[in-house]
């Protein structure tokens, strides 16, 4: 298998590998809605509209907002996993995000 960090879109990096695509992305989490965040990478990622997504509350009920909002202390390392559209996406409480498709 082979590697390969490459710049994509907003200059942020992006994992490649013969099999499987991981994209890293980083979002605010001072953010109000961390979920419209997420939506909006995979919508920017997939070239489509927002209309053609489907729901991203459906797959995380708000979770995302608690994450952020009344966020476990540091040492706890907390981070939400959920699959969205063609992506397993992890969102971890720092805003780090990982997105394997």
């Amino acid at each position: 298998m082979v590697t390969s960090l490459l710049p994509e879109g907003d200059g942020a990096p992006v994992n490649h590998d013969a099999e499987t695509e991981v994209l890293n992305r980083e979002i605010d989490t001072e953010t109000e809605n961390p979920g419209v965040k997420v939506a909006e990478i995979v919508r920017e990622l997939e070239g489509k509209e927002a209309t053609e997504l489907s729901a991203i509350y459906e797959r995380v009920d708000g979770v995302l907002d608690h994450l952020f909002s009344t966020p476990p202390s540091q040492t706890a390392r907390m981070r939400i996993e959920f699959t969205y559209e063609t992506y397993r996406i992890t969102v971890e409480q720092n805003g780090s995000v990982t997105l394997v498709k």
